[in-house]
């Protein structure tokens, strides 16, 4: 016989006010149905352990978060069990309990909760910040077509190109990102340690050092004196960006900046380019009304030069135009863009037409990335054995005249 264990609880009855106890039973699923069979709806099913309450700590910003990967693995597994016939609330059940993401498995939770008390699957997700419009989006179209498993991989397939294209750019930052980081250790190391000891023997020998070597100096000292607030300059600077970067305003300089720029201003283009053909298109193909699918690419497209771009050519369906017209407006759309989907529009394939432009963007940013990658290591390997060397010689120069100076 199995040993009857205390279960803290939170249900909702039918009004929807929330309630919290304690319940015996011998495991989680045996007090849950005890609940339901007393008319609730359970929220949570926790053990007391040591006849105290578990209490969990969350520091926000640090707890575990919903990435697109789990995303991508929760919509494929919910996509095969609705195809194989069993229901919302079962399915859940399973996802919840096998999720690895803590955050996910509370947030599947939740979200069965919701449709027992008679919500759809989509209002319930549309509640919880972890599901982009983009997904609530097209599982509302899904439920309305009857074809939730189909829009379901759809999600799944556009969540796994979306992850690896930026894994593919984030290849390609890493290599000077870790180098830069190297480098700056490094020079950090010389001017707090190493130029020091030179200092102490330049001062007791007298004359003018040379220009570089007094350079280095200065910047030893500087280091030493002020290394608190070099440490946390860029810490507060980069709190600053980001907390700027939430303005409207700000982020649109910023995102087209950020298409200027040399070299990674094209892949940030291709690869912005890739996303609101893919977004744009899956959200069509799942039947969600062309003027919601460039509401939602506007705000998915993670690029303010191209979601403002969106929203003009939203303005001007609205009004009667076609999507190419407008399209062509804007120059951030290459003609090879336009001409395609003023061709889907005029076959009725958009959405086919879309899925070759991202297909083609995604192609071209993985050969970028690759050329890239092969480009920086040399480039960066330069980089760094000119700082590095450029500090030995600055110290060393004075060496030639050390006659000099001993005279």
């Amino acid at each position: 016989m199995a040993t009857a264990t205390e279960f803290r609880y939170t249900v909702r009855d039918r009004s929807g006010k929330t309630h919290s106890g304690t319940l015996e039973g011998p495991d989680p699923q045996v007090v849950a149905a005890k609940l339901r069979e007393m008319g609730y709806v359970p929220v949570s099913v926790a053990a007391v352990k040591s006849g105290t309450l578990a209490t969990e700590i969350r520091i926000p910003g640090f707890g575990p978060k919903v990435g697109l990967k789990d995303l991508a693995v929760f919509s494929r597994q919910f996509a095969t069990m609705i195809s194989s016939g069993l229901t919302l609330i079962r399915s859940l059940n399973i996802l919840a309990e096998q999720a690895e993401n803590a955050r996910l498995k509370e947030v599947i939770g939740e979200v069965r909760n919701d449709i027992e008390t008679g919500r759809s699957l989509s209002e319930a997700l549309a509640d919880h910040e972890e599901f982009p419009k983009l997904y609530v989006a097209m599982v509302r179209a899904g439920e309305t077509a009857g074809m939730l498993d189909q829009v379901l991989l759809r999600i799944a397939d556009t969540l796994e190109k979306d992850l690896n294209l930026r894994r593919k750019v984030k290849s390609a930052l890493t290599y000077p990102v870790v180098v830069l980081i190297m480098a700056v250790v490094l020079v950090g190391i010389m001017l707090t340690f190493i130029v020091p000891t030179f200092v102490a023997m330049f001062d007791s020998l007298g004359g003018t050092l040379p220009l570089p070597t007094r350079v280095l100096m200065l910047a030893s000292r500087i280091l030493r004196s002020y290394w608190y607030l070099i440490i946390f300059t860029p810490a507060l600077a980069w709190k600053g960006f980001v907390q700027a970067r939430k303005h409207p305003e700000v982020r649109h300089q910023l995102d087209r900046a950020k298409l200027k720029l040399p070299v990674f201003g094209t892949l940030f283009h291709k690869l912005a380019l890739a996303r609101f053909a893919r977004n744009f298109g899956t959200l069509l193909r799942a039947g969600v009304p062309i003027l919601t699918a460039l509401e939602i690419t506007a705000d998915t497209v993670n690029n303010g030069v191209i979601g403002d771009a969106a929203n003009d050519v939203k303005m001007s369906v609205k009004e009667g135009q076609s999507v190419a017209g407008p399209l062509a407006r804007h120059a951030v759309f290459p003609p090879m863009v336009v001409q395609m989907i003023s061709v889907g529009e005029d076959t009725g394939a958009m959405d086919v037409m879309l899925g070759k432009i991202a297909d083609f963007y995604d192609s071209e940013v993985e050969a970028m990335t690759e050329s890239l990658t092969a480009m920086l290591e040399p480039l960066m390997i330069g980089v760094l054995g000119g700082l590095v060397g450029g500090m030995v010689i600055s110290l060393y120069m004075p060496m030639f005249k050390i006659f000099d100076l001993i005279q």
